[in-house]
């Protein structure tokens, strides 16, 4: 960026090149570039469903330990309550 406020150089941009402009679309309504925008952002279905997404209330307590583990605290709590379960007398 130019020293001088708000002003961009040419130089400041690389050139784009024809592949650049490959996936591009163009529109005039904002509606019709957040659907096309939402369709290449969407993640496909689980090809294999292992785990249910729910919401669940913990206590703070809790929360605080298993996210002072680090990355993959949601795994390890995972494997606590699956230890857990399996320990309880069938009923």
């Amino acid at each position: 960026m130019n020293a001088k406020r708000g002003h961009v150089s040419a130089d400041d941009a690389p050139a784009t090149e024809p592949g650049d402009w490959d996936n591009a679309f163009v529109t005039h309504s904002a509606d019709e570039l957040r659907k096309v925008v939402a369709e290449r952002h969407t993640r496909g279905p689980n090809k294999n469903p292992t785990k249910e997404q729910v919401t669940v209330r913990y206590s703070p307590e809790v929360l605080a330990y298993f996210r002072a583990t680090g990355a993959g605290w949601q795994t390890r709590m995972d494997e606590a309550l699956r230890e857990y379960v399996s320990g309880q007398k069938a009923v």
